[in-house]
Order: structure tokens, then C-alpha cells, then sequence
């Protein structure tokens, strides 16, 4: 069990599972850069904020519902949670669209589904269904319900997909979790990877992988430096330099 002080963001688990790297950039180093595609994606998600909470016949939605999980020790927001009748002959009345009784919730009356907005088209990867079933935990935990499923609804395609959170999935997310805070914890930025994904990434300027690679330009130019240094300062400065290094 987290304490408020420890929460992360639900966000960050996305970052995580596309590369640990960018993940610790952003969260441990603070060190963020838009594209066109963060811009696109913050577009997205403005607009399905913007129409704050309504309803539809049987559907209660609320925009930017705040979100939280003591167990995995996550926080955030949900673009849509949508809070639909399943049975208004028997429901007491309709919950309220930013906090839903518990008894009302509880009984049965009212299916409560997460969707969350993401541009372009479907991943290959879980990242995006990772992100939405944290949010799905996190609304279990807060309202003590279960909840079998979500939906994406990705730009580029504009409808959704539907997402089961099955066992697998529950499993998965719960240990990206783990993993988000021990990489946090441990304060240490992954060293950097060239991967075709990386054309994508806003942050690729910053993260420098072409430079950063162990045996790549950089330690080629650095060696060069040092030899041409130690070229440069005469006999007597290499003596010193090969004495201190071998008494290392």
C-alpha cells in the first residue's frame, strides 16, 4: 500500500512500457519536448475534456474524473468514465455524474466503463491497454465495483475499441506498476537505445541515442581527444600520465 506522497502518474505507465528511457527522462530527469504528435494527443484529450460531465438517455458521462490507487500507488485522470443504466425500472435514482452512490453502484444498476481518448490507430504494443485498465483498477478501488471492460477510441480510426481487463491484463498492469516505482526509486536514467520507434518519440533531440550508444561516435571522438591531447603535451607529460595510471 502507497501513501499520497508516493503516487505516481497513471500516464507514466505508457511512457514505461514504450521505452524506460523516455519514462525516466520525463518522471526522474523532468525533461520534456512536444512534436506534432504530443500536440495532437494533448488536442485530443482537450477536446474530451471540454464538454464537462452530461447525460444521454440511460448514460451518465463525466469528463476528467479524477482518479487514484493507494494499491498500486497511482493517480491521474480518466478522459470518459461513462456510468450507464442497466436497469432504470429498479434503480432508486440516478447517481450523481461526479460521485455515484455506492449503493446505487453496488447493487447493480449502473455499468461503469473507462475510455480513454489516444490519437492515431491501434498499437501493437499493451501500453495503451495497460494505461486504460489502470484506470479501471483504480475505479474499483475507489467505488468497490468490478469492472469488466473499457474502451479506446483512437483518432485516426474515430470509434472505439473495446478493452476486456481479463486476468492477463489485470496481471500485467499491476506489475508495470511495480516496475514504474522501483525505475523511479531508483533515480537512474536507462542508457539510450537507437530502436525505429525512437523516430516517433519527442524527445528523441534530447535523448541523443545515436550519441549516447557505448561503442558509438561519441567514444570514438572522446578517445581521439584524449590521444591527440596526450600527443600534444610533450615527453614529460606522458611519463606523469603513464606513472599515475599504473600505480592505479
Amino acid at each position: 500500500m502507497y501513501t499520497e506522497d508516493q503516487l505516481l502518474p497513471i500516464s507514466a505507465l505508457q511512457h514505461l512500457l514504450f521505452c524506460e528511457r523516455q519514462c525516466a527522462l520525463i518522471h526522474i530527469e523532468q525533461v520534456w519536448a512536444e512534436n506534432r504528435f504530443t500536440v495532437e494527443g494533448q488536442h485530443l484529450h482537450r477536446k474530451a475534456h471540454a464538454a464537462g460531465a452530461e447525460k444521454r438517455r440511460a448514460v451518465r458521462t463525466a469528463r476528467g474524473l479524477a482518479l487514484r490507487s493507494f494499491q498500486l500507488g497511482l493517480v491521474g485522470k480518466a478522459d470518459i468514465v461513462e456510468f450507464q443504466q442497466a436497469d432504470a425500472g429498479q434503480a432508486a435514482g440516478p447517481p450523481s455524474v461526479r460521485r455515484p452512490s455506492r449503493e446505487s453502484l453496488t447493487s447493480g444498476h449502473w455499468l461503469v466503463t473507462p475510455v480513454e481518448y489516444k490519437r492515431g490507430k491501434p498499437k501493437t504494443n499493451d501500453s495503451d491497454r495497460v494505461q486504460l485498465c489502470a484506470q479501471a483498477l483504480c475505479l474499483e478501488e475507489m467505488l468497490a465495483i468490478p469492472i469488466p471492460a473499457g474502451a479506446l477510441y483512437y483518432g485516426q480510426k474515430r470509434r472505439r475499441t473495446e478493452v476486456l481487463f481479463d486476468a492477463t491484463l489485470r496481471s500485467l498492469t499491476t506489475r508495470t506498476a511495480a516496475r514504474l516505482h522501483a525505475l523511479i526509486a531508483s533515480q537512474q536514467t536507462p542508457p539510450a537505445r537507437r530502436e525505429p520507434k525512437c523516430e516517433t518519440c519527442s524527445l528523441l533531440p534530447l535523448c541523443m541515442p545515436d550519441v549516447f550508444r557505448t561503442a558509438g561516435p561519441m567514444s570514438v571522438l572522446v578517445s581521439r581527444c584524449f590521444r591527440q591531447h596526450i600527443a600534444s603535451t610533450g615527453p614529460h607529460a606522458d611519463r606523469d600520465d603513464a606513472d599515475s595510471g599504473g600505480a592505479a
